[in-house]
C-alpha cells in the first residue's frame, strides 16, 4: 500500500500541514505556487480578505489550468496532423523507392541490351573486314 506523506506549508502567510500519496517535494511545489497566486492577487489590493483572495487565486489558477488544457489539445492536433503527413510522406517514399526498384531493373536490362548490341556490332565489323 502506498503511504501517504505529510509535510507543513506556509501559505499567503498561514500554516498548513498537507497529506497525500504524492511526494514532498511534489506537495511542496504545489503549495509554492498556490502562495505565489494568493500573493499576487493580494498585491492587487490590500482590501481584499483571506477568503476573496483565495477564490481569486483559484481563478488565476483555473486560468493556468484551462490555457495549459487548452495548449495541450492544440499540441495535440498538431502531433495528428504532423502524424498523418509523415504517414503520407512514408506512403509517397513508399512508392518513390518501388518505382527506382523498377527504373533499375529497366536500367539493367537496357546495359545487357547495349552491351549485346556492342558484342553484335563488334562481330558484324570484325567479319566485315574479313569478307
Amino acid at each position: 500500500m502506498d503511504k501517504k506523506n505529510k509535510i507543513e506549508v506556509r501559505i499567503h502567510g498561514k500554516e498548513y500541514v498537507v497529506k497525500g500519496m504524492e511526494s514532498d517535494e511534489y506537495m511542496q511545489r504545489i503549495s509554492l505556487y498556490i502562495d505565489k497566486k494568493m500573493n499576487e492577487v493580494s498585491k492587487t489590493s490590500h482590501r481584499l480578505n483571506t477568503a476573496m483572495v483565495a477564490v481569486l487565486a483559484a481563478i488565476n489558477v483555473a486560468d493556468d489550468l484551462f490555457k495549459s488544457m487548452d495548449s495541450l489539445t492544440e499540441a495535440k492536433k498538431e502531433l495528428k496532423e504532423k502524424s498523418e503527413e509523415l504517414e503520407k510522406n512514408k506512403a509517397s517514399l513508399k512508392s518513390a523507392l518501388e518505382e527506382v526498384a523498377i527504373l533499375r531493373e529497366k536500367l539493367t536490362e537496357q546495359q545487357f541490351e547495349l552491351v549485346r548490341t556492342k558484342t553484335e556490332l563488334k562481330d558484324l565489323l570484325t567479319n566485315h573486314h574479313r569478307v
